[in-house]
């Protein structure tokens, strides 16, 4: 078993490769190996949406030396015809005489599916190996389709005083140079990334990925009245989505529409976005993963709504006194409501901390 895990984390970083730009499938790497010699033959991973999977490439590079080797691929072999045909058919035609692998696919078209094709011919399955880690590295693709939205990552820089801005919104800048190229790496690990209105107007941000090497992510504003500025720089490209509400101005959609945005009305009763039918939408649309970057109003709804499933936290060794709480306005009755972290890495990076950990929070 120690042999399969050391392949399977070679797999699972080779899955990694395909961050940001395999949506709306899975992250998927796959090691074929010869089990006496311990000698890698081919490897492969799932660089884009609608090209080669993993296992395809795999057995592309090792050949015929495939037949009685080992595969190790940290997700189900699929056994659907999609934007390519299945792998498990494949395997089973290169006459590999084992594959190791780290979770079921969930996906109703899969579920068991693939390990049943590979067991039928007579191909020894082995299931479950680090499998908790494979679940982490497709943790958007596996809330989608068990829990019908993206998976939600709220990001800030903050002071530790746990302010994301002074008093006036003044925000530039809290965290460190290096802190903010990390934010743009998790901007290309998401599919979208989300700001309320209030960040548009104040800040201006183009919310694409800079600093570093990445696919922009879409761009989803929360715009109740449509107050978005025709100019602003994060229609940009034209990967935009300004989502209002029912009464909103037809006129201001229009304008908005010919800058290049897409506008969206969805209902908002007492004035609230119903956060779960834009989840919904997103998810619909291929979003796996979802960037949370605030103000903080909005971060508070996301808490509130029992939407948030993972936080990034830079830390910086300032103290802002009086400024903009990160959770708004949110108040808790007593300490039994206090939001729990779990799951927590805390990292320095220059003079910040990195916080990254998944909120327990109560139904």
């Amino acid at each position: 078993m120690e042999l399969y895990t050391h392949y399977m984390r070679m797999a699972l970083s080779l899955a990694e490769r395909g961050t940001g730009w395999t949506s709306p499938n899975p992250r998927v790497g796959c090691v074929i190996f010869d089990e006496k010699e311990e000698r890698v033959l081919g490897w492969g991973y799932h660089r884009r949406f609608g090209g080669p999977h993993a296992e395809v490439k795999a057995l592309e590079r090792a050949g015929e030396r495939a037949r009685g080797a080992t595969a190790v691929v940290n997700l189900e072999p699929c056994c659907h015809f999609g934007k390519t045909p299945p792998c498990a058919p494949r395997l089973v035609e290169a006459g590999v005489g084992r594959v190791v692998v780290g979770m079921r696919d969930p996906n109703p078209c899969v579920d068991g599916g693939g390990i049943e094709i590979l067991r039928k011919a007579g191909i020894d399955v082995v299931l479950g190996v680090l499998e908790e880690e494979c679940l982490h590295v497709n943790r958007g693709f596996v809330k989608a389709l068990t829990g019908g939205r993206p998976w939600v990552t709220v990001k800030a820089a903050l002071s530790l005083d746990g302010a994301i801005a002074l008093g006036d919104g003044e925000s530039r800048w809290i965290s460190g140079a290096l802190s903010r190229s990390k934010a743009h790496l998790l901007r290309g690990e998401n599919d979208a990334i989300l700001v309320g209105i209030g960040t548009v107007l104040k800040d201006d941000p183009e919310l694409t990925v800079r600093l570093v090497s990445g696919q922009s992510p879409l761009r989803v504003v929360l715009d109740s009245r449509l107050r978005t500025p025709a100019c602003a720089k994060v229609i940009g490209d034209g990967r935009c989505l300004v989502v209002g509400t029912a009464e909103s101005d037809p006129k201001r959609a229009e304008t908005l529409r010919k800058a290049g945005a897409e506008v969206v009305l969805l209902d908002a009763p007492e004035g609230r976005f119903r956060l779960d039918e834009l989840l919904s939408l997103l998810v619909r649309r291929g979003v796996l993963r979802l960037l949370v970057e605030g103000g903080a109003s909005v971060i508070q709804s996301f808490i509130e709504e029992r939407l948030v499933d993972e936080v990034s936290l830079f830390l910086a060794p300032k103290f802002l006194g009086r400024g903009i709480p990160f959770t708004g306005n949110l108040r808790l009755r007593h300490m039994g409501e206090a939001i729990a972290l779990r799951a927590a890495t805390i990292r320095q990076v220059d003079g910040d901390l990195w916080l990254e950990a998944m909120p327990c929070l109560p139904a």
